[in-house]
C-alpha cells in the first residue's frame, strides 16, 4: 500500500477527510451522551449522535469519489 504523492495536501483539504473526522466525534458523543448521569439531563432522542454519524460516513464516502479541485490541482502542478 502506497500513498497518494500529495497526501498531506489531502489531508488538509479533502471534504471526505473532514467528514470522516467528524463522523469520529459523532460517534465519541454518542458514548458520551450516553452515559446514564448526562443521559437523565438531556431530553434528546437516544441514538441521534449514531444517526448523525452514519449519515456523516455516508456523505464522506460520496465526497471522496466526487473530484475535489482544492487536492487535485498539486497533481496538475506536479506533472507539469
Amino acid at each position: 500500500m502506497n500513498l497518494v504523492s500529495n497526501w498531506r495536501r489531502v489531508l488538509k483539504r479533502a471534504w471526505s477527510i473532514r467528514l470522516m473526522i467528524l463522523a469520529g466525534i459523532l460517534s465519541g458523543l454518542e458514548v458520551i451522551f450516553s452515559l446514564p448521569d448526562i443521559e437523565e439531563r438531556l431530553d434528546w432522542p437516544q441514538g441521534i449522535f449514531a444517526a448523525l454519524s452514519g449519515l456523516t460516513t455516508a456523505a464522506a464516502f460520496v465526497a471522496r469519489l466526487i473530484a475535489q479541485g482544492n487536492v487535485n490541482e498539486a497533481d496538475d502542478e506536479e506533472q507539469a
